[in-house]
Protein backbone atom coordinates (compact mmCIF):
# COMPACT_ATOMS: atom_id res chain seq x y z
CA UNK A 1 0.00 0.00 0.00
CA UNK A 2 2.99 2.58 1.16
CA UNK A 3 4.27 1.87 -2.20
CA UNK A 4 1.21 2.11 -4.38
CA UNK A 5 0.52 5.48 -2.56
CA UNK A 6 4.32 6.65 -3.42
CA UNK A 7 3.78 6.05 -6.98
CA UNK A 8 0.21 7.72 -7.14
CA UNK A 9 2.11 10.85 -5.43
CA UNK A 10 4.40 10.64 -8.14
CA UNK A 11 1.99 10.79 -10.88
CA UNK A 12 0.35 13.37 -9.64
CA UNK A 13 3.23 15.47 -9.63
CA UNK A 14 3.53 15.38 -13.29
CA UNK A 15 1.07 16.71 -15.81
CA UNK A 16 -0.29 13.92 -17.78
CA UNK A 17 -3.42 15.21 -19.91
CA UNK A 18 -4.19 12.95 -22.80
CA UNK A 19 -1.68 13.29 -25.36
CA UNK A 20 1.02 14.19 -22.97
CA UNK A 21 1.85 11.60 -21.34
CA UNK A 22 5.46 10.86 -21.75
CA UNK A 23 6.65 11.84 -18.56
CA UNK A 24 4.40 9.46 -16.32
CA UNK A 25 4.88 6.87 -18.83
CA UNK A 26 8.50 7.50 -17.75
CA UNK A 27 7.72 6.90 -14.48
CA UNK A 28 5.45 4.04 -14.39
CA UNK A 29 8.42 1.99 -16.68
CA UNK A 30 10.79 3.23 -14.39
CA UNK A 31 9.14 1.59 -11.10
CA UNK A 32 8.63 -1.61 -12.73
CA UNK A 33 12.00 -2.19 -13.82
CA UNK A 34 13.31 -1.33 -10.80
CA UNK A 35 10.58 -3.99 -9.09
CA UNK A 36 12.62 -6.65 -11.09
CA UNK A 37 9.60 -6.80 -14.18
CA UNK A 38 11.71 -7.79 -17.09
CA UNK A 39 9.32 -8.28 -19.12
CA UNK A 40 8.36 -4.47 -19.41
CA UNK A 41 7.94 -2.54 -22.62
CA UNK A 42 6.39 0.50 -23.79
CA UNK A 43 4.42 1.54 -27.22
CA UNK A 44 4.14 5.08 -27.36
CA UNK A 45 2.70 5.95 -23.75
CA UNK A 46 1.69 2.64 -23.04
CA UNK A 47 3.59 0.65 -20.53
CA UNK A 48 2.82 -2.94 -20.16
CA UNK A 49 4.35 -6.42 -18.89
CA UNK A 50 3.60 -9.70 -18.95
CA UNK A 51 3.75 -12.23 -16.45
CA UNK A 52 6.94 -13.74 -16.05
CA UNK A 53 5.38 -17.76 -15.89
CA UNK A 54 4.22 -17.16 -19.69
CA UNK A 55 2.51 -20.23 -21.14
CA UNK A 56 0.87 -19.75 -24.64
CA UNK A 57 -1.35 -22.99 -23.84
CA UNK A 58 -3.35 -20.89 -21.00
CA UNK A 59 -5.34 -18.12 -20.87
CA UNK A 60 -4.53 -14.40 -20.61
CA UNK A 61 -6.03 -11.97 -18.22
CA UNK A 62 -5.64 -8.18 -18.94
CA UNK A 63 -5.18 -5.81 -16.24
CA UNK A 64 -5.92 -2.13 -17.53
CA UNK A 65 -6.20 1.29 -16.16
CA UNK A 66 -5.19 4.43 -17.98
CA UNK A 67 -2.97 7.32 -16.65
CA UNK A 68 -3.89 10.32 -18.91
CA UNK A 69 -5.93 12.88 -17.25
CA UNK A 70 -8.46 15.10 -18.26
CA UNK A 71 -7.53 19.08 -18.13
CA UNK A 72 -7.76 20.06 -14.60
CA UNK A 73 -10.87 22.20 -13.65
CA UNK A 74 -10.96 26.15 -13.70
CA UNK A 75 -12.50 26.19 -10.35
CA UNK A 76 -9.86 24.06 -8.31
CA UNK A 77 -8.83 25.45 -4.71
CA UNK A 78 -5.85 24.12 -4.64
CA UNK A 79 -2.59 22.72 -7.01
CA UNK A 80 -3.73 20.17 -8.90
CA UNK A 81 -0.70 18.52 -9.48
CA UNK A 82 0.72 18.85 -5.86
CA UNK A 83 0.09 15.95 -4.08
CA UNK A 84 -1.65 16.50 -0.60
CA UNK A 85 -3.03 14.36 2.16
CA UNK A 86 -5.38 15.80 4.56
CA UNK A 87 -6.69 13.31 7.03
CA UNK A 88 -7.24 10.05 5.08
CA UNK A 89 -7.72 12.13 1.36
CA UNK A 90 -5.10 12.48 -1.07
CA UNK A 91 -6.01 15.27 -3.63
CA UNK A 92 -4.35 16.04 -6.97
CA UNK A 93 -5.51 15.03 -10.64
CA UNK A 94 -6.00 11.58 -11.57
CA UNK A 95 -5.87 10.48 -8.05
CA UNK A 96 -9.18 8.93 -8.41
CA UNK A 97 -9.95 8.85 -11.90
CA UNK A 98 -7.94 6.67 -12.24
CA UNK A 99 -4.24 6.79 -10.43
CA UNK A 100 -5.90 4.85 -7.59
CA UNK A 101 -7.07 1.89 -9.64
CA UNK A 102 -3.52 2.27 -11.83
CA UNK A 103 -1.51 1.50 -8.78
CA UNK A 104 -3.51 -0.97 -6.99
CA UNK A 105 -3.50 -2.71 -9.90
CA UNK A 106 0.52 -2.01 -10.56
CA UNK A 107 1.11 -3.36 -6.96
CA UNK A 108 -0.94 -6.56 -7.73
CA UNK A 109 0.48 -7.11 -10.94
CA UNK A 110 3.94 -7.48 -9.04
CA UNK A 111 2.61 -9.85 -5.95
CA UNK A 112 1.75 -12.39 -9.10
CA UNK A 113 4.35 -11.66 -11.40
CA UNK A 114 6.73 -14.37 -10.73
CA UNK A 115 4.13 -16.76 -9.55
CA UNK A 116 2.36 -20.14 -11.55
CA UNK A 117 -1.01 -19.23 -12.31
CA UNK A 118 -4.30 -21.17 -14.38
CA UNK A 119 -3.59 -18.36 -16.76
CA UNK A 120 -1.08 -15.86 -17.94
CA UNK A 121 -1.35 -11.95 -16.74
CA UNK A 122 -0.89 -8.70 -19.14
CA UNK A 123 -0.56 -5.76 -17.42
CA UNK A 124 -1.02 -2.53 -19.38
CA UNK A 125 -1.07 0.85 -18.30
CA UNK A 126 -2.29 2.82 -21.18
CA UNK A 127 -2.55 6.45 -22.41
CA UNK A 128 -5.36 9.02 -23.93
CA UNK A 129 -8.17 7.24 -22.42
CA UNK A 130 -10.21 10.12 -21.59
CA UNK A 131 -10.31 10.85 -25.63
CA UNK A 132 -10.14 7.46 -26.62
CA UNK A 133 -6.81 8.46 -28.63
CA UNK A 134 -5.25 6.27 -31.63
CA UNK A 135 -2.14 5.64 -29.85
CA UNK A 136 -3.83 4.25 -26.03
CA UNK A 137 -5.18 1.14 -26.30
CA UNK A 138 -6.52 1.18 -29.45
CA UNK A 139 -2.97 1.08 -30.34
CA UNK A 140 -1.83 -1.14 -28.49
CA UNK A 141 -4.24 -4.53 -27.91
CA UNK A 142 -2.62 -5.86 -31.09
CA UNK A 143 0.59 -6.00 -30.00
CA UNK A 144 -0.84 -7.96 -26.99
CA UNK A 145 -1.94 -10.52 -28.80
CA UNK A 146 -5.07 -12.61 -27.76
CA UNK A 147 -6.46 -11.86 -24.95
CA UNK A 148 -9.35 -13.87 -23.03
CA UNK A 149 -10.69 -11.61 -20.52
CA UNK A 150 -9.56 -8.04 -18.74
CA UNK A 151 -10.14 -6.26 -15.70
CA UNK A 152 -10.45 -2.76 -16.51
CA UNK A 153 -9.67 -0.07 -13.62
CA UNK A 154 -11.71 2.63 -13.01
CA UNK A 155 -13.62 4.27 -9.78
CA UNK A 156 -16.08 1.95 -8.86
CA UNK A 157 -16.10 1.87 -5.30
CA UNK A 158 -15.24 -2.09 -6.05
CA UNK A 159 -18.58 -2.70 -7.27
CA UNK A 160 -18.91 -4.97 -10.72
CA UNK A 161 -19.60 -3.04 -13.53
CA UNK A 162 -20.77 -5.56 -15.97
CA UNK A 163 -21.26 -3.23 -19.15
CA UNK A 164 -21.38 0.12 -19.89
CA UNK A 165 -23.42 1.88 -23.06
CA UNK A 166 -21.66 3.01 -26.51
CA UNK A 167 -21.54 6.38 -27.89
CA UNK A 168 -22.15 7.46 -31.55
CA UNK A 169 -22.95 11.22 -32.66
CA UNK A 170 -24.59 11.73 -35.35
CA UNK A 171 -24.18 14.96 -37.52
CA UNK A 172 -27.34 15.18 -39.49
CA UNK A 173 -28.21 17.76 -42.78
CA UNK A 174 -31.59 18.27 -43.93
CA UNK A 175 -31.46 19.62 -47.38
CA UNK A 176 -34.38 21.76 -48.57
CA UNK A 177 -34.68 24.87 -51.58
CA UNK A 178 -34.08 28.32 -50.31
CA UNK A 179 -36.54 30.89 -51.07
CA UNK A 180 -38.73 34.04 -50.12
CA UNK A 181 -40.21 33.73 -46.79
CA UNK A 182 -43.34 35.92 -48.06
CA UNK A 183 -44.16 34.42 -51.25
CA UNK A 184 -43.96 31.10 -49.98
CA UNK A 185 -41.37 29.52 -52.14
CA UNK A 186 -38.95 27.22 -51.46
CA UNK A 187 -38.44 23.79 -49.23
CA UNK A 188 -37.56 24.21 -45.66
CA UNK A 189 -34.53 22.28 -44.36
CA UNK A 190 -35.83 23.29 -40.77
CA UNK A 191 -39.39 21.76 -41.52
CA UNK A 192 -37.50 18.63 -43.13
CA UNK A 193 -35.19 18.02 -39.84
CA UNK A 194 -37.71 19.37 -36.98
CA UNK A 195 -39.84 16.10 -38.56
CA UNK A 196 -37.20 13.98 -38.26
CA UNK A 197 -36.25 14.95 -34.70
CA UNK A 198 -40.07 14.47 -33.87
CA UNK A 199 -39.59 10.78 -35.35
CA UNK A 200 -36.58 9.67 -33.61
CA UNK A 201 -38.36 11.29 -30.17
CA UNK A 202 -40.49 8.38 -30.07
CA UNK A 203 -37.93 5.64 -32.17
CA UNK A 204 -37.15 2.64 -30.77
CA UNK A 205 -35.60 -0.77 -32.78
CA UNK A 206 -37.13 -3.56 -32.36
CA UNK A 207 -34.27 -5.57 -30.33
CA UNK A 208 -33.43 -4.33 -26.93
CA UNK A 209 -30.57 -5.57 -24.91
CA UNK A 210 -31.31 -7.51 -22.05
CA UNK A 211 -28.87 -6.11 -19.79
CA UNK A 212 -28.29 -2.44 -20.78
CA UNK A 213 -31.99 -1.68 -21.83
CA UNK A 214 -32.93 0.32 -24.86
CA UNK A 215 -31.28 2.67 -27.01
CA UNK A 216 -31.25 5.91 -26.03
CA UNK A 217 -31.32 8.61 -29.07
CA UNK A 218 -30.92 12.42 -27.66
CA UNK A 219 -30.73 15.17 -29.97
CA UNK A 220 -28.95 17.96 -28.27
CA UNK A 221 -28.00 20.50 -30.99
CA UNK A 222 -30.08 22.43 -34.35
CA UNK A 223 -28.24 25.23 -36.70
CA UNK A 224 -30.27 27.12 -39.25
CA UNK A 225 -30.88 30.02 -41.60
CA UNK A 226 -29.42 32.80 -42.21
CA UNK A 227 -31.85 35.55 -42.08
CA UNK A 228 -35.38 36.23 -41.36
CA UNK A 229 -36.76 35.92 -44.71
CA UNK A 230 -35.63 33.76 -46.50
CA UNK A 231 -36.75 30.27 -46.18
CA UNK A 232 -33.39 28.09 -45.76
CA UNK A 233 -31.98 25.46 -47.86
CA UNK A 234 -30.23 23.58 -44.91
CA UNK A 235 -30.19 21.82 -41.60
CA UNK A 236 -27.76 21.09 -39.26
CA UNK A 237 -28.81 18.80 -36.31
CA UNK A 238 -26.59 16.68 -34.07
CA UNK A 239 -27.70 13.54 -32.14
CA UNK A 240 -26.07 12.05 -29.28
CA UNK A 241 -26.82 7.83 -29.29
CA UNK A 242 -26.06 5.67 -26.21
CA UNK A 243 -25.96 2.38 -28.22
CA UNK A 244 -26.60 -1.28 -27.20
CA UNK A 245 -25.01 -4.44 -27.46
CA UNK A 246 -28.69 -5.70 -29.26
CA UNK A 247 -27.33 -3.90 -32.38
CA UNK A 248 -23.42 -3.08 -33.08
CA UNK A 249 -22.79 0.97 -33.79
CA UNK A 250 -22.43 0.53 -37.41
CA UNK A 251 -26.02 -1.39 -37.52
CA UNK A 252 -27.07 1.31 -35.12
CA UNK A 253 -26.30 4.11 -37.72
CA UNK A 254 -27.90 2.49 -40.62
CA UNK A 255 -31.23 2.00 -38.73
CA UNK A 256 -31.30 6.01 -38.58
CA UNK A 257 -30.61 6.49 -41.71
CA UNK A 258 -33.38 4.56 -42.74
CA UNK A 259 -35.60 6.72 -40.36
CA UNK A 260 -35.02 10.07 -41.12
CA UNK A 261 -34.52 11.94 -44.73
CA UNK A 262 -31.91 14.07 -43.20
CA UNK A 263 -27.96 12.70 -44.08
CA UNK A 264 -26.65 11.49 -41.01
CA UNK A 265 -22.93 10.88 -40.64
CA UNK A 266 -21.57 9.65 -37.75
CA UNK A 267 -17.97 11.51 -36.33
CA UNK A 268 -17.25 7.53 -35.18
CA UNK A 269 -17.93 4.55 -34.22
CA UNK A 270 -15.17 2.76 -32.17
CA UNK A 271 -16.87 3.45 -28.90
CA UNK A 272 -18.62 0.47 -28.57
CA UNK A 273 -21.11 -0.94 -25.88
CA UNK A 274 -19.65 -3.63 -23.05
CA UNK A 275 -21.74 -6.65 -21.61
CA UNK A 276 -20.79 -9.34 -20.10
CA UNK A 277 -22.37 -12.69 -19.26
CA UNK A 278 -23.41 -12.37 -15.28
CA UNK A 279 -22.10 -15.82 -15.09
CA UNK A 280 -18.93 -15.22 -16.19
CA UNK A 281 -15.98 -15.87 -13.97
CA UNK A 282 -14.89 -12.42 -13.70
CA UNK A 283 -18.44 -11.37 -12.61
CA UNK A 284 -19.33 -14.49 -10.47
CA UNK A 285 -15.55 -14.18 -8.73
CA UNK A 286 -16.38 -10.29 -7.99
CA UNK A 287 -19.29 -11.03 -6.95
CA UNK A 288 -18.54 -13.72 -4.41
CA UNK A 289 -16.22 -11.34 -2.75
CA UNK A 290 -19.38 -8.74 -2.31
CA UNK A 291 -19.18 -6.69 -4.92
CA UNK A 292 -23.13 -5.55 -6.93
CA UNK A 293 -22.71 -6.22 -10.45
CA UNK A 294 -24.18 -3.10 -12.05
CA UNK A 295 -24.44 -1.02 -15.68
CA UNK A 296 -21.80 1.70 -16.03
CA UNK A 297 -22.97 5.21 -16.91
CA UNK A 298 -19.25 6.30 -18.12
CA UNK A 299 -17.71 5.11 -21.23
CA UNK A 300 -14.20 3.58 -20.47
CA UNK A 301 -11.04 1.84 -22.67
CA UNK A 302 -13.73 -1.39 -22.34
CA UNK A 303 -15.41 0.13 -25.38
CA UNK A 304 -12.58 -1.05 -27.29
CA UNK A 305 -12.08 -4.48 -26.09
CA UNK A 306 -13.89 -7.16 -27.81
CA UNK A 307 -13.27 -9.96 -25.14
CA UNK A 308 -15.29 -10.16 -21.86
CA UNK A 309 -14.16 -7.25 -19.37
CA UNK A 310 -14.98 -6.44 -15.93
CA UNK A 311 -14.58 -2.70 -14.96
CA UNK A 312 -13.80 -2.47 -11.28
CA UNK A 313 -11.54 -0.48 -9.06
CA UNK A 314 -10.94 2.21 -5.94
CA UNK A 315 -12.35 5.15 -5.70
CA UNK A 316 -16.03 6.87 -6.52
CA UNK A 317 -16.84 7.42 -10.07
CA UNK A 318 -18.50 11.00 -8.87
CA UNK A 319 -15.41 12.62 -7.73
CA UNK A 320 -14.06 12.19 -11.58
CA UNK A 321 -13.68 15.13 -13.67
CA UNK A 322 -14.24 17.27 -10.86
CA UNK A 323 -12.33 19.96 -8.96
CA UNK A 324 -10.14 19.17 -5.69
CA UNK A 325 -10.22 15.42 -7.20
CA UNK A 326 -8.98 13.36 -4.30
CA UNK A 327 -8.71 9.53 -3.61
CA UNK A 328 -8.95 8.40 0.21
CA UNK A 329 -5.59 6.60 1.10
CA UNK A 330 -7.79 3.84 2.56
CA UNK A 331 -8.99 2.87 -0.90
CA UNK A 332 -5.76 2.73 -1.90
CA UNK A 333 -5.21 -0.07 0.17
CA UNK A 334 -8.61 -1.33 -0.39
CA UNK A 335 -7.73 -1.68 -4.07
CA UNK A 336 -4.29 -3.31 -3.26
CA UNK A 337 -5.67 -5.84 -0.90
CA UNK A 338 -8.99 -6.39 -3.47
CA UNK A 339 -6.91 -6.84 -6.26
CA UNK A 340 -5.00 -9.43 -4.98
CA UNK A 341 -7.33 -11.26 -3.10
CA UNK A 342 -9.58 -11.24 -6.50
CA UNK A 343 -6.89 -12.57 -9.08
CA UNK A 344 -6.07 -15.74 -6.08
CA UNK A 345 -9.94 -16.27 -6.13
CA UNK A 346 -10.21 -15.85 -9.80
CA UNK A 347 -7.31 -18.68 -10.69
CA UNK A 348 -9.88 -20.85 -8.80
CA UNK A 349 -12.05 -21.26 -11.01
CA UNK A 350 -9.55 -22.64 -14.01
Amino acid sequence: MEQAIALLKQLIAIPSTSRNEADTATVLYDHLKAAGIETVERQYNNVYARSAQWDDAKPVLLLNSHHDTVKPAASWTRDPFAPTVEGDRLYGLGSNDAGASAVSLIAAFKHYYDKVLPFNIILAITAEEEVTGEHGIRALLPTLGRIDMAVVGEPTQLQAAVGERGLVVLDCVAHGLRGHAARNEGINALYIALDDINTMRSYQPEKVSSLLGPIKFTVTMIESGTQHNVVPDECKWVMDIRTTDAYSNEETVELVRRTVNSDATPRSTRIRASAIDENHPLVATAVEMGSKAFVSPTTSDMSQMAFPSLKLGPGDSARSHTADEYILLSEIGQGVDFYTRYIARLAEKF
